[in-house]
């Protein structure tokens, strides 16, 4: 059994900024990625920003240069610096990981709970 548990969601005004963070725990073996995706009232959930193993990380064009991710391996933990925040960054939030629970098995998704993020204009 893996648990993700997110904090930091929030309600700011357009130009603030958030930090939201994930502590992923249970059994597991090896993360392989984490990120953050987010879902937004009547929209497909999206990937936002996420990280491998190795440290490279990727993020969607639209919060490029105003969103940061970061983790820690050694604490299976990862965070997103939200800065600039601009009301279509409304959504919830999850975090996500892939991750395998011993060496024979394949890495599986696991998710948070999510978190709101409101960004009023």
């Amino acid at each position: 059994q893996v648990r993700l548990v997110e904090s930091g969601g929030g309600l700011v005004q357009a130009g603030e900024s958030l930090r939201l963070s994930c502590e992923a725990s249970g059994r597991i073996f090896r993360v392989n990625y984490m990120g953050w995706y987010r879902q937004a009232p009547g929209k497909q959930r999206e990937l936002v920003a996420g990280i491998s193993s190795g440290g490279s990380k990727n993020y969607q064009d639209s919060v490029k240069g105003r969103f940061t991710i970061s983790s820690d391996n050694a604490k299976n933990t990862v965070s997103l610096q939200m800065d600039s925040l601009k009301p279509e960054d409304t959504a919830v939030y999850y975090c996500n990981i892939k991750a395998t629970s011993s060496p024979l098995v394949k890495d599986r998704d696991y998710w948070g709970q999510g978190t709101q993020v409101t960004v009023s204009s």
